[in-house]
Order: C-alpha cells, then structure tokens, then sequence
C-alpha cells in the first residue's frame, strides 16, 4: 500500500515539475487577467473566436485525428535539402522583406528592424526531442545571426509562432516586443520586463517605433500551450508605416473578419497569410489554399504572399500542395503573389519574386 501511494506521489510530482518548465510559460494574472475577462469575447471561462468556431467536426473524432495522423504522409516532407538565398539583413529605408521559412520573417523599413514569429529551433515542440524535425536545409539562419531588433511581433503562444528557445536567443537584441493580450504572462516569465513588451487587444493600436503604428485584429484561431485553451489572444496586426500598409496575418481558419478589416483598414499593399497546416479534420482554425486567395481579396491587398508553410510539417497535405494550390488559384483570378524563395529579400516598390522553385526538387 505504502509503495503504491509512494509511486503515485512520484509521479504527481514528476508531473507538477514538467508542466512547470519554464518552456510552458505562464497563464494570466490580476490586471491582466481582468482585461481578459472585460473582452468581448470571453465567455465560459475562455476568449471566443467571433464565429462559433469547434476544432474539429462533430463527427471526427480525436482518435481518427490522432490515428491519420500516425500514419502520416510519405510525401508530407520534401524529396531533398530546400534551397535558400544568403540573407541580406542590411537595413533599409524602403519596405523591405526576408522570409526564413513557415511563419517567421524580418520586414525592413525606414531603418528599422521587425521581426515577426521567429521559431529557428528543430522542432516546434516543447521538447526537443518530441515532434517532427524542421525541412532539411532550412536552417540556414539562427538567432545570433541577426542584427539588433527593434520591434518583434508575436502572434498569439503557439510553439510554431512562440519559440521559447528563440526568444531566449532575441530577448538580449531586441529593443521592444509587441504581442496579443495575454502573451505577456509568458514574456515575463521569461524574463522579459513588463516596459518591454505592449500587450493589444483587438482593435487595440501602438507606435512602439516611431511613425510606424500597429493595430491588432481579429483571427479565427485558438491558443494554449497546456491543455489549458483559450487563455491569451490570437491576433493579426495591421502595420501603417508612411508609405505602406500591411497586413501581418497570424494564423485564422477564413471568416468574414477580413472582409471587415478590408474595409475598415484596407487597401492593403502586401498580405502576408498563413497558408498551410490544413486538414478537413480542422477545417476551421486554418484556410484551405483557396480560403488564402479569397482572403486576400477580402483584405483588398495589392499582392499577396503564403506563408506558414515550407519549414515544418504539422499537417498531413504534401509539403508543397499549400503553394501550388495558391499559385493555381491566384492564377485563375489575377492575384499578384510573392513566391521569394527562404532568406530572399525582395522590395515592394520593385517586381515581386515569382520564381516556382520548389518545382525544381
């Protein structure tokens, strides 16, 4: 009996450390707990997308998610190493890009530097040794080879958008980070003091740089790195700099949100969406190819770029079906769209990269 309840209490503790690892982060406290719960959209003890939004069909189970998901897909991961351009950080008065692969790119402009949802660790997982590994050849770039960051955006606390090893990396270059409400609660157990970082609701703006103005919007999405969901915001971010507006698209199953924020925020002259990680088992929380076209469309954007794609495989689609389903669907309809390859730096007020690599593997 003694053994018994000395294995149990083992056990309850080994549990209680691993879910405290620093890696998991914080949930919200005091004030900015009861910001939370003064949202619109918090209902039940958790923030609400704006639509009813189920992760999965009422008649998909988890058991079939998890078993397609073991058996996996032979061609989910490319044939070879994916080829990349050198990166060119220098810094630049015109609007500048350099995408490194899935959701994490610097935009350059007016001198300064923006880094948004840098993940440059092997896997996106709260250990790593659990998970798939990141494509070959897409680790051309870490952390220390960046230079000193102005402004680094983070979407919502997923671990493909919040990299704790990343952050640790960032935290000593980077000037001021700009986030969702709620994500701070893990900034800040990771040290990062609270005049460092600016926490936005939807609809909420900032000007952490100066002449440079960010308002975050709504996504239809979730967030969580426990079992506890919903607990800190998901966002996109519209981002107003003299010349230019764009459109930093966190992750968002498609809704009528962004023909709002076309309206309201729009012309837009570069969306960047997610597009990839997709499955009719959660057909809600991520856009289909086609859902990306329509969105950008939605947003009135002058061109488009796809990302969260072309590092990590997360879903069951080939690793190339989210570009040339978007290219075949920007095609049909006329969309200009931005395909630069990883690390290629590519400048608004010039033509955009069009190049179809990955045909090429």
């Amino acid at each position: 009996m003694y053994t018994i309840a000395l294995g149990f209490l083992i056990l309850f503790l080994f549990i209680y450390i691993v879910l405290n690892l620093p890696v998991f982060g914080k949930l919200p406290q005091k004030e900015r707990l009861r910001r939370i719960k003064n949202l619109a959209t918090y209902a039940d003890g958790e923030i609400k997308n704006l639509s009813l939004t189920p992760t999965k069909p009422a008649d998909i189970s988890y058991f079939q998610i998890l078993a397609k998901v073991l058996r996996g897909n032979e061609k989910g991961t490319p044939p070879q190493a994916l080829p990349h351009i050198v990166p060119d950080l220098t810094a630049s008065d015109g609007f500048k890009m350099t995408w490194f692969g899935h959701s994490s790119y610097l935009l350059q402009v007016e001198g300064k530097n923006i880094l948004v949802d840098p993940v440059f660790s092997k896997r996106t997982s709260p250990f790593q040794f659990l998970g798939t590994k990141r494509f070959e050849g897409t680790d051309f770039i870490q952390p220390e080879d960046f230079p000193a960051i102005d402004l680094l955006i983070l979407t919502h606390d997923h671990y493909d958008h919040l990299d704790y090893s990343s952050i640790l990396k960032f935290k000593a270059k980077t000037t001021h980070f700009l986030t969702s409400l709620g994500v701070g609660a893990h900034l800040q157990s990771w040290a990062i003091p609270s005049h460092q970082f600016t926490e936005l609701a939807w609809g909420e703006s900032a000007s952490p740089i100066a002449n440079i103005s960010f308002t975050a919007v709504p996504a239809r999405h979730f967030s969580g790195r426990r079992f506890k969901r919903n607990q800190s915001l998901w966002s996109s971010f519209v981002m107003q700099t003299k010349n230019n507006r764009i459109f930093i698209g966190g992750d968002s199953g498609y809704d009528y949100h962004f023909k709002e924020i076309g309206e309201k925020y729009g012309p837009f002259d570069l969306a960047l969406l997610e597009c990839g990680q997709y499955n009719t088992m959660w057909p809600l929380i991520h856009m289909f190819p086609e859902q990306v076209v329509q969105a950008a469309i939605d947003l009135k954007a002058a061109a488009l770029m796809p990302v969260h794609w072309g590092k990590f495989r997360l879903a069951l689609h080939d690793w190339d079906d989210p570009i040339k389903r978007v290219v075949a669907k920007s095609e049909q309809l006329g969309i200009v769209l931005a395909t630069p390859m990883l690390g290629e730096s590519f400048y608004l007020n010039t033509m955009l990269p069009s190049k179809k690599w990955w045909l090429d593997l």
